[in-house]
């Protein structure tokens, strides 16, 4: 919840300068939507699990296509957290988002209580296998958000992190979605993503705090070629 059309403006200016062939993706609240932005794509924080109707507030998978959108985020750590938000709520929201020809970026990962019951593998599988649509035709994204570590500046040992995204590849692939993106999303900044994307099965970030101003994305996206 942070930002402005006018901010929004400056940071694809300030995008459209850089070399890079990497994807880039900002994903926005919904009250920037809508905007011409060249290179970079948009996407929205949310959606709603409902399709149409009288939710006041809620804004659907449709309505988000409809701004030019191409992407939204689904299950992210802060939704999970102060919303309860589950993998069946995900799953929902995953699927409206597939209906209306958007990728949603589904994200998963432990809390601090469940890593210290050494539940970390078992969550993040289930997290994967229940909040994936079944029978995915089209793209979709997933991020793994070691929700421990955000907003705490603290990030995960090289092994953890190939650890959890070795598991959310192999499940993938049992499900019959080999090749799919996963990105790893916690403390990323300039100085630690490259490092981060050299770990197997890690095929980018999601970025937090440090996409809020062009000074401290743009190192994160020309960290990698």
């Amino acid at each position: 919840m942070n930002g402005s059309r006018a901010a929004l403006v400056e940071m694809v200016t300030g995008l459209q300068e850089i070399e890079t062939n990497n994807t880039i993706i900002l994903c926005v609240p919904y009250t920037m939507l809508g905007l011409t932005t060249g290179r970079v794509a948009i996407g929205a924080q949310d959606v709603s699990a409902h399709t149409h109707g009288a939710y006041t507030g809620e804004v659907s998978a449709q309505m988000i296509a409809d701004t030019g959108a191409k992407y939204v985020i689904v299950g992210h750590s802060e939704r999970r957290q102060y919303h309860e938000e589950s993998n069946s709520i995900v799953r929902d929201k995953a699927t409206r988002a597939l209906a209306n020809g958007l990728i949603p970026i589904i994200c998963v990962g432990e809390t601090m209580d469940e890593k210290q019951a050494g539940k970390t593998m078992a969550v993040i599988e289930s997290g994967v296998r229940e909040s994936v649509p079944s029978d995915v035709s089209t793209p979709i994204i997933i991020a793994y958000e070691p929700r421990w570590a955000i907003g705490a500046g603290l990030t995960p040992t090289e092994s953890e992190i190939a650890d959890a995204h070795a598991l959310i590849a192999k499940t993938l692939a049992d499900m019959g979605l080999a090749g799919t993106p996963i990105l790893y999303g916690a403390s990323v900044k300039g100085t630690n993503a490259a490092e981060i994307m050299s770990i197997p099965n890690v095929d980018g970030v999601l970025v937090g705090g440090a996409s809020l101003k062009c000074d401290d994305f743009i190192p994160i996206i020309t960290s990698v070629k």
